[in-house]
């Protein structure tokens, strides 16, 4: 058995295929997911498990380079977007390097993740709580 904290077969497998730049998104129960992308749906039921939790854990695995969120989080979910930029402040800290934080408008965040590796869906019921993270490289 794995013995790190990361058991999700499907994320760890998505997680070590990653190169720089490459990307993954963690989204609310509502985020539309392309058809063309690897889906990975967590959702149990409303709120399980819970965005924080499930980003927490990922990033425990991942390098992240950059996070992109959409700026409509700013003024409908800010108590959201201040636990996501303190958990990468912190993540940063941890990695000893920084994290560009961009935010753009929530159609362009859904036109972006076309592009991801993977769609990580929680069960996550709060408005824009929907994270893209860019792979960095650990050297």
């Amino acid at each position: 058995m794995k013995k790190g904290v990361l058991l999700n077969s499907n994320i760890s497998s998505v997680i070590a295929k990653l190169g720089h730049t490459d990307h993954i998104t963690l989204a609310d129960a509502g985020l539309p997911i392309p058809s063309q992308v690897e889906r990975i749906d967590l959702a149990v039921t409303q709120g399980l498990p819970d965005f924080m939790s499930v980003l927490s854990v990922i990033t425990q695995e991942m390098q992240v380079e950059k996070a992109i969120l959409a700026e409509e989080i700013n003024t409908i979910n800010p108590e959201m977007k201040n636990r996501i930029l303190a958990h990468l402040d912190l993540l940063a800290q941890m990695q000893g390097k920084p994290i560009d934080v961009e935010f753009c408008d929530h159609e362009n965040l859904k036109k972006i993740t076309h592009d991801s590796k993977a769609v990580i869906r929680t069960g996550e019921c709060s408005p824009f709580a929907n994270v893209i993270l860019c792979s960095g490289v650990t050297f």
